[in-house]
Order: structure tokens, then sequence, then C-alpha cells
């Protein structure tokens, strides 16, 4: 069986923010979840759920975000300690 790029969900405090998406894109994610689930409605997370990791995840693999974010964090090191 393939393996889908989320695979655990985990808890943490979570930060309230309220979002918009198209109902195609609410669609693919309650099928998402259920496939998460083996297959199974009962018991699959979510959509609520889902989003977060997935913006993690999304982020996590951006090489070219990776790369700015070291290079502003280095440009706020320097102006703190100079």
């Amino acid at each position: 069986m393939t393996r889908l790029k989320l695979s655990d969900i985990t808890d943490e405090k979570p930060v309230r923010l309220t979002v918009e998406i198209p109902a195609r894109l609410h669609q693919e994610l309650l099928v998402y979840a259920k496939v998460l689930n083996n297959d199974e409605e009962k018991g699959a997370p979510s959509v609520e759920r889902l989003i977060p990791p997935m913006i993690a995840r999304f982020i996590a693999a951006d090489r070219s975000f990776a790369r700015m974010r070291r290079s502003v964090m280095s440009g706020q090191r320097r102006e703190r300690s100079g």
C-alpha cells in the first residue's frame, strides 16, 4: 500500500484560526481523512485536525522557505548582538 505523507496527528496547544476553503478542497480533505483511517469513515480524523499537520509538512518540505528563514534568522541575531 502507498504511504501517505501525513501519518501521525499529534495534539499540541491550539491557536484558534478561522479559515475558509473551497468546497472541493473540503471534500478532498474528507476523503483524505477516510483514506488515512484505512478507508473507514468512523474514527477518521476531522478536517480541522488534518489541516495543521498538512501545513507543517508543507512548510518543512519547502527548501526555499528554509533558506530564506535561515537568512532572516541570522540577520536578526546579528542585529541583537550588534
